[in-house]
């Protein structure tokens, strides 16, 4: 350690802090040497470490081999002596290592084989800012294991940008450590004008001219500037079109490819410079953000793109969005063109633009895929709230993840985990592949499986224009490949192959089972094709889905999709296996049953009742139920009645006006008022079940309920409350004649109508109601209109108004009596005969 990097003069305080307390948080900007310098310190100073082992978590497997090879050299040794690594598939350590870099998965698994952790002192888990999945649940169970189990283990948070703050609270307010960057000037350039996007209606149209836009830039920055470029783009298939655009426009610049998926010895030569002296453009995804070294860089060119995975917690798709970079992401690219020299930064969007970036990146437990997540907390035996995380998984994404477990057979209906899902654990897959291994297995087909599930791992090795099917894929796999295969991509997959199962698969055992060992995997996407001549399909668990018409799928009656795009009302298949039904019956016997259906068809207006054999939502055989229970019947009946709502009922003009009667006393004060039902249409609709439903009884049609429902109110009042709605709101008014007038309780007040004569010789105003009140009295003429209201008929018979109103009826009704004392003068109904 003779080159003095920035860290150096902070590392006295780090010690100081891990000297006086289990945790500590680093602050290092890019340069400052935290990864090289950081551990080295600790097996050389650190007196607390004792014969303990110091484990590095390293996010990504290249940082991880990069990083145990450049302490490796540090002590002029290979990796596998005192620092070793290890990473999915590939493990380097000694029997004398102390220090191991591992990535996130690897603690993992080390924490749930033995959560004491023998033999480790330290974790210190790098580039904690970016916040992975993994990385966060690592963090979460190194801090209960140091409660619990350990309290002298130490753990340090280190990070080129990170909120300091948070990370220190979260373990359990521990120091802070800032340290300076050796980061030289970066000049920033910004694009004049915002660039115009491509028409969404277009496809490719928009990835296109991304890519014209990188190589215009990328020319640009070749011209007024020195030094290697390291041009970030959101995808290895980005990548893939830029290198060919580059090389076309730029034969003599040296193009590197830099992404996850590459075979190490094309990642390592990325980071060097090239052997013949070339300017070389290093084409990177965010793999390059942060914990790489790439030598001899000067430049970056950021395409201003990144790619994240997202899920729809309620209908568990997944799909990769590609999103603008946030301003940490675009910082901490920048300052990869200062990590040597002066550099220059070409971002490819303008300066007024950056302000409508995020700022950070949003963490990966609130968007990714939780099923792995639930599966480690199920073996760990907690709930998440048990644990430390800086943010905690959302809920609505955990419980659905749980129940795609308990259907994997990992999680018993209690929620804990059962002994296939500890088998899972155990497995470097995702549960859903795990699963369909582990069963694969148990009947011989494992290899075949392994093979499977390399391909799913892997980046499709023969690209999107290949169409959906997976028999291509498999069968490039199996035998000889298209001049247009990816074959590193195919070895890739046959070694991960080789490593989960040691068995060699059969081609047409492959071809034959892929189907059903894929439902294995995915059982929630077995896919059904709907009716009609568009290839569309339901999803078992629900979802719609659609497939491209001249897929060679599109034929296929039944077929698993082991990616869905989740692309709005219904998902795009990306890429599936045809299913034959008896491979279905065969893996998932157990959970296809025979249901009963009896439902409303809001489309035919009846109720239909069928005997439907299923599997999950989807309909494998359908037929008519002749013998439905009439209560079923009349269940769905009125499930109808609620769709269409109570307006939809045959209601009669004696129904409305209880109906009214008793709306009018309730809306009334007193003990009447708070004893009758409502029965206003939200109240009738709420309690449905209990005064129609019964009467419903082996209908089918809304035309078939009785044309009175009056009986089916009355029902519902006991005969002592009948006695007093009666009593309080008759349904008419016994005139002076002896005759009943209908008394209108569905105006503002209750109102009867009745013609003047009937109501000679009243001398008390009429009233309704408990406690009483007036009855709006409509008096009509002899020809049935309406001339006069009043709440006081007594009063009236001596106001003016009422000799008022016999002036204008006389003239008009000169055979009837108008009396001048009407109080006094007996009711009729009848007129004197003409001529007397």
């Amino acid at each position: 350690m003779t080159d003095p990097l920035p860290i150096d003069a902070m590392l006295p305080a780090l010690m100081a802090a891990l000297e006086a307390g289990p945790n500590a948080v680093l602050a290092a900007p890019p340069g400052a040497g935290k990864t090289t310098r950081v551990p080295l310190a600790l097996l050389d100073g650190a007196g607390w470490l004792g014969a303990g082992r110091i484990l590095m978590l390293e996010p990504r497997r290249i940082a991880a081999r990069a990083a145990a090879e450049r302490l490796a050299a540090q002590l002029g040794e290979r990796p596998g002596v005192r620092v070793g690594y290890r990473i999915r598939g590939e493990s380097r350590v000694g029997r004398d290592t102390r220090i191991e870099v591992v990535t996130e998965g690897v603690l993992t698994r080390m924490l749930q084989s033995d959560p004491e952790l023998p033999g480790i002192a330290a974790l210190l888990f790098d580039e904690v800012h970016e916040r992975s999945l993994q990385t966060d649940l690592g963090l979460a169970l190194a801090l209960e294991v140091q409660e619990a189990l350990r309290p002298e283990l130490r753990l340090l948070a280190m990070s080129a940008t990170l909120d300091t703050g948070r990370f220190s609270t979260l373990l359990g307010g521990a120091p802070v450590i800032e340290s300076a960057g050796r980061l030289f000037p970066v000049t920033t350039h910004w694009l004049e004008r915002p660039r115009k996007a491509g028409q969404p209606t277009q496809p490719g149209r928009q990835d296109r001219a991304h890519i014209t836009a990188i190589v215009n830039l990328v020319t640009r920055a070749l011209a007024e500037t020195e030094g290697d470029l390291l041009v970030f783009l959101p995808g290895a298939g980005e990548i893939a079109r830029a290198e060919e655009a580059l090389g076309r426009a730029h034969p003599e610049l040296a193009l590197c490819p830099l992404y996850g998926a590459l075979p190490f010895v094309r990642q390592r030569a990325a980071l060097a410079p090239d052997p013949q002296g070339r300017r070389r453009a290093v084409l990177a995804t965010a793999i390059a953000e942060t914990s790489l070294t790439v030598d001899g860089v000067r430049v970056v060119v950021d395409g201003g793109l990144a790619r994240r995975a997202r899920v729809n917690p309620a209908s568990g798709m997944g799909r990769l969005v590609t999103t603008p970079v946030s301003r940490a992401e675009a910082e901490q690219r920048r300052g990869r063109a200062g990590r040597l020299a002066p550099g220059h930064c070409y971002r490819l969007w303008t300066r007024a633009e950056e302000g409508a970036l995020p700022a950070e990146a949003p963490p990966e437990i609130l968007e990714a895929d939780l099923v792995p997540l639930a599966l480690e907390l199920a073996a760990w035996g907690v709930e998440p709230k048990a644990l430390r995380f800086l943010d905690a998984p959302p809920d609505g994404a955990l419980a659905e993840a749980r129940r795609l477990l308990v259907y994997l057979d990992a999680l018993d209906g209690d929620g804990r985990i059962t002994a296939h899902g500890r088998d899972l654990v155990t497995r470097p897959l995702h549960p859903r592949l795990a699963h369909m291994l582990a069963r694969a297995e148990e009947d011989g087909l494992g290899a075949e499986a392994a093979l499977l599930a390399g391909l799913l791992g892997e980046r499709d090795p023969l690209g999107p224009g290949a169409g959906a099917d997976l028999g291509p894929r498999l069968a490039a796999l199996t035998g000889r490949p298209g001049p247009t295969a990816d074959r590193a991509a195919l070895e890739r997959i046959r070694a991960e192959a080789r490593r989960l199962h040691k068995g060699r698969a059969d081609p047409e055992r492959l071809l034959r089972h892929a189907g059903g060992l894929l439902s294995l995997a995915y059982p929630d996407r077995v896919a059904l094709r709907r009716p009609g001549e568009e290839p569309r399909y339901l999803l078992s668990g629900g979802r719609g889905a659609v497939l491209g018409a001249e897929d060679a799928l599109a034929g296929h009656r039944l077929v698993v999709a082991a990616e869905v795009e989740d692309s709005g009302r219904e998902g795009r298949i990306r890429l599936a296996a045809p299913l034959a039904e008896s491979d279905l019956r065969a893996r998932h016997g157990a959970a296809i049953a025979w249901h009963d259906s009896v439902r409303w068809e809001p489309r035919e207006a009846r109720v239909r009742a069928r005997r439907q054999e299923r599997f999950g939502v989807l309909v494998l055989a359908d037929r008519i139920w002749r013998k439905a229970p009439p209560d079923r019947l009349g269940a769905a009946l009125a499930d109808g009645v609620r769709a269409g709502g109570i307006a939809a009922l045959p209601w009669s003009k004696a129904a409305l006006r209880l109906r009214a009667r008793v709306g009018w006393l309730r809306s009334q004060s007193g003990p009447l008022a708070e004893r009758l039902p409502d029965w206003s249409d939200t109240g009738l609709l709420a309690t449905l079940s209990d005064w129609l439903e019964p009467h419903l009884a082996g209908l089918s049609t809304l035309d078939q309920i009785p044309s009175d429902l009056t009986g089916q109110l009355r029902d519902q009042l006991p005969w002592d409350l009948t006695a007093d709605l009666d009593r309080a709101a008759p349904e008419g008014l016994k005139t002076p004649l002896g005759s009943i007038a209908p008394i209108d309780y569905g105006r503002a007040e209750p109102t009867v109508s009745v013609r003047v004569q009937e109501m000679f010789g009243t001398t008390a105003h009429p009233s309704v109601g408990a406690p009483p009140v007036a009855l709006a009295v409509e008096l009509l003429s002899p020809a049935g209109r309406p001339v006069q209201t009043t709440r006081d008929l007594p009063r009236f018979w001596a106001s003016p108004a009422y000799r008022d109103m016999v002036k204008e009826m006389r003239a008009r009704y000169p055979r009837h009596p108008w009396p001048d004392d009407p109080a006094a003068a007996p009711p009729t109904r009848r007129a004197r005969p003409r001529g007397t």
